[in-house]
């Protein structure tokens, strides 16, 4: 991959939207929101975040994730409805405003990253599951399990919660935890069969779910490099037979970077991260976007938030 867009965008990259003319705002992680009555403008930045902290920005990172999801939303929507309404530019969703429900929904096929680490120290029993003894890492389980998480304000830590925990607290309904859970796995299995006809492996994902009057929709993004995990399928086998690393198309490369080289899993300050680490993830990310869509990416180097103002104009979004 010709890495010398990514290099000239690095002092470009979208840090944040200040665009108070779209409506009320809510700064996350990743996502600047701004509501406007019934719909939401969700602009996808830049911004890199790992171990519940925002620790940079990577070059094109907001248009891959929001062009990733809208490929897979419309994917998808034949199983679960989603939140979508419009993508007026390349970095930006326009999205029916739902009633979030507080959890995120965790969905592994594998036994890897932090639920391995759980595994290890034996902390992996606050979900309430069964899990079958003398696991290896990345062994694939019998069939695919959902661990979900409390959803943390930004600065706050995501919990383990389990499916009792949930009800008795009062964050889904039966009936709405039923049909969640039923959404996460259609979904899931419909991620991990294109993912096999592109020669990748979607290990584990992550949903967000929203409620309007009985409906309940998927929202926030779907199957991106930062809520999934993929493996490049046909090294799959080898590698774990010779319990070596699998090669990774997404946000668990910097995640491992840190434990590794900087000794970083979320506690203390975080670690200045390297022009030459921003452009690799940035590498990543683009090649899991051209791999699963089976279509390249023409990146354009350039101001990112005149681009978005431009387009909402265009569109009416902003006056």
């Amino acid at each position: 991959m010709n890495t010398s867009a990514l290099h000239a965008q690095l002092p470009l990259t979208l840090r944040q939207v200040d665009l108070p003319a779209l409506g009320q705002h809510y700064r996350g992680k990743v996502r600047d929101t701004y509501r406007q009555g019934d719909s939401l403008v969700l602009v996808t930045t830049d911004r890199l975040s790992a171990f519940d902290h925002v620790l940079t920005t990577i070059p094109f990172k907001g248009e891959v994730l929001n062009r990733l999801s809208s490929f897979w939303f419309e994917r998808t929507k034949h199983i679960c409805p989603n939140h979508v309404l419009d993508v007026p530019d390349a970095n930006v969703t326009v999205a029916r405003a739902c009633q979030p429900f507080t959890v995120e929904v965790v969905i592994r096929g594998y036994l890897t990253g932090s639920l391995w680490r759980d595994y290890e120290k034996g902390t992996h029993t606050a979900y309430g599951l069964p899990f079958p003894a003398g696991m290896r890492k990345d062994e694939a389980f019998p069939s695919p399990i959902i661990t979900p998480s409390t959803k943390a304000e930004y600065g706050q830590h995501d919990e383990p919660i389990s499916e009792k925990e949930i009800l008795a607290r009062g964050l889904a309904s039966t009936r709405d935890w039923a049909r969640i859970t039923e959404a996460a796995r259609g979904l899931f299995a419909e991620g991990q069969k294109w993912a096999r006809t592109r020669g990748l492996i979607l290990v584990d994902t992550k949903y967000e779910f929203g409620k309007v009057g009985d409906d309940i929709y998927v929202i926030d993004e779907m199957h991106t490099p930062d809520s999934s995990r993929y493996w490049v399928a046909d090294e799959y086998e080898a590698r774990f037979a010779k319990g070596e690393d699998q090669r990774m198309l997404d946000k668990e490369n910097i995640r491992q970077w840190l434990i590794r080289e900087r000794g970083f899993s979320g506690h203390g300050t975080p670690p200045a991260i390297p022009d030459d680490v921003r452009v690799e993830l940035a590498t990543k990310y683009v090649a899991a976007f051209e791999q699963i869509t089976g279509t390249s990416l023409t990146l354009e180097p350039g101001d990112v938030h005149a681009r978005i103002e431009r387009n909402l104009r265009q569109k009416g979004y902003l006056k």
